[in-house]
């Protein structure tokens, strides 16, 4: 890779990793005033092999950021009315600031309701419908990990967005929607785009800034893509491998193809994804400080 290609590389990695060292300076700093850690927990419902990975992950970072981690696993015939009723024991549990419930949870449970019960001053998240609604109407609120990490990435590179013609792919509630209302907030011009939208190759390429989120492999090619853009590629697909019954990670964007075009461009892996877990961090930890009505200085995460 030329010198000029590796500059152009967005390490989320390594600004997930300095994010997380500012949550446990503040987490220590919160034990000393709160008398207490800030504690997350998380509830995971059956046994997904991906869903108890990133579980594990959690749990150790939240950990080794000064935080208790409190993480409750039910077996997959678990019942919806008994997960519910975890949810209103954590909701009361003032030893717990934040709560997730690992998605995707089994078939037989409405993922919505179980969303709708969790406390929205604990919903760290960023799910609830009462976070989207301060989140779209500029109100402070908790906003989902992903697409706040993708906002804290884009502005640590450019600093202010004031102005930037920004396209998102992709219209999910968890990533597309909220990472559109973000980039309103900062005063981005933002379009929503998504499959069918009618020819998206010509509306990505006039954006300055590319927010692909799709879910599909290497789809957003260099000639999509405006020349200097920046480009944020939140997509996680596997797909076979070099060698047989190997496989690899990919981006929605076809990152070869894109980086001789971008200005700056996050790869895929060690771009958005450590992210996630390192904004859900700084939530957890905001959370703790409203919950115990402890003034945050929220510049510094």
């Amino acid at each position: 890779m030329a010198v000029a290609d590796a500059d152009k590389r967005i390490d989320g990695k390594a600004f997930a990793e300095s994010l997380r060292a500012q949550v446990g300076d503040a987490a220590a700093a919160f034990e000393k005033l709160a008398g207490r850690k800030a504690g997350l927990a998380v509830v995971l419902v059956g046994e997904d092999p991906a869903s108890q990975v990133y579980v594990r992950s959690k749990g150790k970072q939240t950990l080794a950021s000064g935080m208790e981690s409190f993480e409750h696993k039910l077996p997959a015939d678990t019942s919806e009315a008994e997960l519910l009723a975890m949810v209103a024991r954590l909701n009361a549990d003032p030893a717990v600031d934040g709560i997730l419930v690992q998605l995707p949870l089994p078939d037989h449970i409405d993922e919505q309701k179980v969303i709708a019960a969790i406390s929205p001053d604990k919903d760290v998240d960023g799910f609830h419908v009462t976070n989207a609604g301060r989140l779209a109407v500029g109100q402070p609120g908790f906003v989902p990990c992903t697409p706040l990490g993708c906002l804290m990435l884009l502005k640590d590179r450019l600093g202010s967005l004031s102005g930037l013609d920004a396209v998102v792919i992709g219209r999910s509630n968890i990533v597309g929607k909220p990472m559109a209302q973000l980039l309103l907030a900062e005063s981005c011009t933002v379009t929503v785009a998504h499959s069918r939208t009618k020819d998206l190759a010509d509306v990505v390429r006039r954006a300055d800034i590319v927010v692909a989120a799709v879910g599909r492999p290497e789809m957003v090619k260099g000639g999509w893509i405006k020349p200097g853009a920046t480009v944020i590629d939140v997509g996680i697909n596997r797909v076979p491998g070099a060698e047989e019954g190997k496989t690899r990670l990919v981006g929605d964007v076809d990152y070869a193809d894109a980086l001789p075009v971008a200005g700056a461009i996050t790869p895929v892996p060690g771009g958005v994804g450590p992210m996630t877990i390192a904004v859900l961090l700084r939530n957890t930890l905001v959370a703790a400080h409203r919950n115990a009505g402890i003034a945050l200085d929220q510049t510094a995460l």
